[in-house]
């Protein structure tokens, strides 16, 4: 597998000098400037790239060009934003990018409720505590019909917790889940975010599916004609917020997308952290049916908690088995290998490390993204992949 490290660009307190330490070959990353749905400059792209190769590194795969929220209301603006995606990537490709990961998360994108839970290592994770959620959701966002979503039981929790929890902690809460994490398109206060939240009044899964569709017979044909990779990310937590509808949450998922547009140029990005919160997908099994589409990997652990909380294990660690998952990976790269496909190494990155030693206590860190914890899990992964590839 080729192995990748996140980068933010050039503001990121992890240098590309340090990505190269980490034994990478690979960036993941973005023109993080644009987040306005307009399209990416060729121009743009070229010096970004070459600031990269100047590094002695690849810039192996886009993450992510953002999908303009018209595209997922399926608003009267999704074609002119379309029309700049399709830009984008034929930008991308004229400058040998291929490999494109998205999503399609309607107003936030990956959302935890603590992002300095401490492990027993005395190291901290990203958590999602779901009774932290349904507490900010009923009784500090105060979302319209938000007790329609949860049990009695669950709504007693949360009333009981509320009750336990200062102004401060709330308030914290909410910064965690609203005002912006890395790489997510737009920032809120509770007053924006309820206004966000009612863009969506009357959009279910199926509407939202159906917009996402619409795009994809759009972009998949570009895709193709210039050689590009289109690998759609899980929705994280693969699970409704705020009432809003998932559609890339499950297996049934992968095959409604794969079958809409029925082309290698439509893919997926195999988060095993995202897909693995769920305990009904089955992750060696979805590997080896959607292999063939699989573009990018993710590969990051998390610790399912009865409650429906989950926090971030480490690599090897946790509700999912990373060997079995590695192992699914590895055979799917022999079969495209033995089929003779260009495109036979599978890009991965270490994903949603622990802060750790000399990372904790400094200013600038991206929350998930600090340095140390990423590189332990990259070297913890590159040692079960050495193994099961002697």
């Amino acid at each position: 597998m080729e192995e990748c490290f996140r980068w933010y660009g050039p503001g990121d307190p992890v240098t590309l000098d340090h990505v190269r330490q980490t034994g990478a070959t690979g960036v993941v990353s973005a023109l993080h400037h644009v987040y306005d749905g307009s399209a990416w400059k060729s121009a743009d792209i070229a010096s970004y790239k070459a600031n990269i190769e100047q590094s002695g590194l690849t810039w192996s795969v886009v993450e992510s060009i953002p999908v303009h929220n018209s595209i997922k209301l399926g608003s009267g603006e999704a074609g002119r934003y379309i029309g700049f995606y399709k830009d984008t990537i034929r930008a991308l490709a004229e400058n040998g990018i291929t490999t494109i990961c998205y999503n399609f998360m309607p107003v936030v994108d990956w959302s935890r409720t603590d992002l300095m839970h401490k492990v027993p290592s005395t190291g901290y994770a990203l958590r999602f505590d779901a009774i932290d959620f349904a507490v900010y959701d009923l009784f500090a966002l105060k979302r319209n019909n938000a007790e329609d979503d949860y049990t009695p039981e669950r709504i007693e929790e949360a009333r009981v917790r509320y009750g336990a929890l200062s102004e401060d902690e709330i308030n914290q809460i909410e910064r965690n889940l609203i005002a912006g994490l890395p790489a997510t398109e737009r920032t809120y206060d509770r007053e924006s975010f309820r206004a966000a939240l009612a863009d969506y009044n009357g959009i279910d899964a199926a509407a939202l599916k159906a917009n996402l569709s619409a795009f994809l017979r759009e972009i998949v044909p570009v895709a193709q004609e210039v050689g590009a990779r289109l690998c759609i990310h899980p929705d994280d937590p693969p699970f409704s917020l705020y009432g809003l509808p998932r559609v890339v949450s499950t297996a049934q998922d992968c095959r409604d997308i794969l079958t809409t547009v029925d082309s290698p140029a439509n893919g997926l990005t195999f988060c095993a952290g995202s897909y693995g919160t769920r305990g009904d997908n089955d992750l060696p099994a979805m590997i080896r049916e959607f292999g063939p589409r699989i573009h990018f990997a993710h590969l990051r652990n998390v610790q399912r908690e009865d409650d429906g909380s989950f926090y971030e294990s480490d690599h090897l660690d946790g509700s999912t088995d990373m060997v079995e998952v590695v192992r699914a990976l590895l055979a799917e790269q022999n079969r495209r290998r033995a089929e003779g496909r260009d495109d036979w190494r599978i890009p991965m990155r270490p994903d949603h490390g622990h802060l750790l030693a000399d990372d904790i206590g400094k200013s600038r860190i991206n929350p998930g993204y600090s340095l140390i914890g990423r590189m332990k899990g990259l070297a913890e992964l590159r040692g079960v992949i050495r193994a099961l590839s002697a």
